[in-house]
């Protein structure tokens, strides 16, 4: 943990990352690429070249070697100038370099990361169904092994497939057994959007627009068989590779989100209240404006503790599944309270378009339910800690 200062790498890495975004998101630009619900591969392939997305990745498959710390002060500073970035970083770092890094086959791993690692690679995941969202064990998408063990055939739906449109494989969750063996019969299988039998359909949705998420249809879709993530030995071997470290990796991601977003909210807020002029002088001089201000800073300081032990607790590989769920849920739902009062700070200018805040508050609110909601997160605690649970009771 860095109570102090931080190690000099990521004091680097945040200084050059200021000066990208400052150089490359200029704030018109990214209100544009928000309304457009999308983001822009120019630049993101520039700041993928300063070597970012390696930065889960060991070196031997041309990553920067695994730094979550790193990774997630990548995120927080992308988010200060909004999300149309972290975004695609997440698809390449995360969604990909991790869940390769950690689960793929040797020959995956040789194929995939040096890809992943440039930027030039981008996972969505295929977790979510439209009657399965915080219970994943229970995913209906089948597939199915072809007679002679070669290929796979998947029939399904998925929703909620952010980037599916554009990812060059989906990470996918699928029922690889019986229904009855809830945990023991699921497995990941790569699969290219493009494949024959898919079908996307765009979702709007109100937040984190760098792009639309999606629903995803399988109509006996045929991939071959090294494409199970794991190779061959990981068929049914899907529960391991998602309840672990990955469920907490993906808590950590988000929570940077959201604490970089918080953290663009208030010092949104605190410029304005030292500009904005009533009643003869600086609105910030008022006790009212002056109290939510310093209160917001306060709990924006008790996130960042949160957010860093949980990320340093993986990186050091150490049990963190309820640091994980108790950052994400103090996060979460702390920034949102943050995020309302900053906007109240600059009253009607808080919901102007020509003003960041509105997509702030837009982004934070959502965010107790991306990535697993506020309760689930509660479930994830009180299990973890012992409490007994309804069929206890029973």
């Amino acid at each position: 943990m860095y109570f102090a200062e931080e190690p000099e790498h990521i004091q680097l890495l945040r200084e050059m990352l200021k000066r990208f975004v400052a150089e490359q998101m200029p704030p018109d630009q990214v209100r544009q690429w928000d309304r457009e619900h999308t983001f822009p591969r120019d630049v993101f392939s520039r700041l993928a070249s300063l070597g970012v997305c390696g930065l889960t990745i060991d070196q031997k498959f041309g990553g920067q070697g695994r730094d979550l710390v790193a990774a997630v002060a990548v995120i927080e500073e992308l988010c200060r100038g909004g999300a149309a970035l972290a975004g695609p970083f997440i698809h390449a770092a995360f969604y990909g370099g991790i869940n390769i890094s950690e689960n793929g086959s040797e020959r995956q791993k040789a194929d995939l990361l040096p890809a992943l690692a440039r930027g030039e690679m981008l996972f969505a995941y295929g977790l979510s169904e439209p009657e399965v969202g915080g219970d994943l064990a229970s995913v209906s998408t089948h597939a199915e092994r072809s007679p002679d063990g070669q290929s796979v055939r998947i029939n399904g739906f998925k929703r909620w497939c952010t980037g599916a449109d554009w990812a060059d494989y989906i990470y996918c969750l699928v029922r690889s057994g019986p229904e009855e063996a809830k945990y023991r019969n699921l497995s990941f299988v790569l699969i290219d959007p493009k494949s024959a039998g898919i079908r996307i359909h765009p979702i709007e949705h109100s937040n984190l627009r760098y792009t639309l998420s999606c629903d995803v249809i399988f109509e006996d879709v045929e991939v071959p068989i090294d494409q199970v993530v794991g190779g061959e030995s990981g068929w049914n071997q899907g529960w391991s590779m998602l309840a672990g470290r990955a469920l907490d990796v993906e808590k950590i991601e988000i929570t940077a989100v959201t604490f970089g977003i918080a953290q663009a909210a208030v010092e949104e807020a605190w410029r304005y209240a030292g500009e904005r002029r009533q009643f003869g002088k600086a609105i910030g001089s008022h006790q009212a404006v002056r109290h939510d201000l310093a209160e917001a800073r306060t709990r924006l300081e008790a996130c960042r503790l949160m957010l860093y032990r949980a990320a340093w607790l993986a990186q050091q590989e150490q049990p963190c599944s309820v640091e994980t769920s108790m950052a994400k849920l103090f996060v979460a739902d702390t920034a949102v309270e943050i995020g309302l009062v900053c906007q109240r700070v600059l009253g009607a200018y808080g919901l102007a378009e020509g003003h960041d805040m509105e997509r702030h508050v837009r982004d934070l609110i959502g965010m107790p339910i991306v990535g697993g909601s506020s309760n689930m997160q509660k479930n994830n605690i009180a299990n973890r800690l012992g409490l007994p649970t309804e069929s206890e009771k029973r």
